[in-house]
């Protein structure tokens, strides 16, 4: 990889970084294929949205359904690994798209780094064997990037038209996207080389209309329902917050596991760079989702993943402050980590904690899935539960088996997807299966379970069972 990294320059970083990528994507898409974890929550509703084409859906926009039903259509299966398949493909593409603008900024040594480095980030491998709404976005987002860059330099209203196209397109897979508008912006105040002229500047702004206007009037349509449930997770916005510095503090020390050790102490130094203009344009990129997600994680709390965005360009400031010996000890630390998340999906259950799989909530979903559809078939039954997690997994398991699914009928603005589109209908009457982790009441009594539905995997420790229940003693 040296020998191939030492030839680099303007027109040869590029096949040395595809060598190191290719081969840590390879690695992967075997991973997936040999993995025996099933479909996350996420990942089975991800699936669903794509067996029902929309413009939008209950807590996310619509790319990441979109790409699990191409790509399942042209696999002709949708088996985990098809459904997983475009998540290591996708973040090689991103690593090396980042490459291009590593070199675009700081050089061929820069685009080089940059692409080995993000392909072997702890958030990189975890998003590589789990589809996530991350994973769709960060191509789209760099490749904007890229030609941002470009439009800047060239002046091509393609090149404009490109960047407005796919910063849309970031937008469709996840609505943290809408952090590289606010930088973009941010970055033309403070750097020449993000300054694509007020015609090109409005080519992209109309290009990034058009693409996102169907999300746009889907949301319109559906009562924002994803606006709201974007507000539900901002709970600070509709009542007090709890401003705690804890939740801050843990949301800061999570991102070691995000960004890797050596990695985040690089992007830190990154900040000495502020006399570069070009450097100074991507600190304007990185610093809004980071401070956002700050905010959000202060007055209320955050998930790790949520300030993702700040990494695509951040990957390639931590490359131009690392030396180049520090940059091959992030790259050894990091890849050392990315083989450990490789082990763990394929030696599954294997390794274990406490008694339990350390991979638990990825195991026994299908098979607790199964056992439950077998028992609805056999006394003839629908299936209700009011768990977002059982359902997931029910649709996606028994997408085949015939079983009716339900959801709990809403008493106002609906809980989750399923919610929303599979609820037990009014008037529904005669007899269900209700999966349930307490036992309901019918005629004042609790009803017995048929079955006890724990197991070695993510039930293990709770009391799920099933119970035929009259559907009018859900009332």
């Amino acid at each position: 990889m040296q020998a191939a990294a030492a030839k680099a320059d303007p027109t040869h970083w590029f096949a040395a970084a595809l060598w190191v990528v290719a081969l840590v994507t390879g690695l992967r898409v075997l991973a997936l294929f040999l993995t025996p974890i099933d479909l996350y929550t996420d990942e089975a509703q991800y699936w669903l949205w794509g067996q029902r084409l929309d413009f939008g859906y209950y807590s996310k926009p619509p790319l990441i359904g979109w790409v699990i039903r191409a790509v399942t259509e042209l696999a002709g299966s949708d088996a985990p690994f098809w459904v997983r398949l475009p998540a290591p493909l996708l973040h090689g593409l991103t690593a090396m798209l980042l490459g291009a603008v590593g070199a675009k900024v700081a050089g061929a040594r820069v685009g080089f780094w940059s692409a080995v480095i993000y392909v072997t980030l702890p958030f990189t491998a975890v998003g590589s064997v789990l589809i996530s709404t991350d994973t769709i976005m960060a191509p789209a987002y760099a490749a904007a990037v890229l030609f941002l860059l470009r439009a800047s330099k060239r002046g091509k209203t393609r090149d404009a038209l490109l960047a407005g196209g796919f910063a849309g397109l970031a937008f469709l897979a996840k609505y943290a996207a809408i952090y590289l508008v606010i930088g973009a912006v941010l970055a033309a105040l403070v750097s020449r080389h993000f300054r694509p002229g007020w015609r090109n500047a409005a080519v992209m702004v109309v290009a990034f209309a058009a693409v996102i206007s169907g999300n746009v009037v889907w949301n319109l349509t559906h009562d924002l329902a994803t606006v709201e449930h974007t507000m539900d997770n901002m709970g600070w916005l509709r009542e007090e917050a709890r401003k705690h510095w804890s939740t801050l503090f843990e949301f800061w020390g999570s991102q070691i596991a995000v960004f890797g050790p050596v990695t985040i102490v690089g992007l830190i130094m990154a900040l000495r760079q502020m006399g570069n203009s070009a450097l100074r344009g991507l600190w304007m990129l990185t610093l809004p989702p980071f401070v956002a997600v700050s905010v959000q994680a202060y007055m209320e709390s955050a998930y790790a993943n949520w300030a993702i965005a700040t990494y695509f360009a951040g990957t390639i400031l931590t490359v131009a402050a690392l030396s180049e010996r520090w940059r091959k000890i992030a790259f050894g630390v990091n890849g050392a980590l990315s083989l450990a998340v490789l082990m763990l999906v394929v030696l599954a259950p294997w390794p274990e904690k406490a008694g339990a799989p350390l991979l638990k909530r990825y195991l026994g979903r299908a098979d607790t899935s199964q056992v439950i559809l077998d028992l609805a078939k056999a006394e003839g039954l629908a299936v209700y539960s009011g768990r977002r997690d059982v359902l997931a997994d029910l649709f996606y398991t028994g997408r085949e088996s015939g079983v009716a699914i339900f959801a709990t009928r809403p008493s106002g603005r609906p809980g989750h997807y399923y919610e929303q589109n599979f609820a037990l209908p009014e008037g529904y009457a005669g007899e269900l299966l209700v999966i349930a982790a307490n036992a309901p009441e019918c005629d004042g009594a609790a009803v017995l379970p048929l079955a006890d539905l724990r197991d070695a995997g993510v039930w293990q420790k709770q009391p799920l069972a099933a119970y035929r229940l009259a559907a009018r003693c859900l009332e």
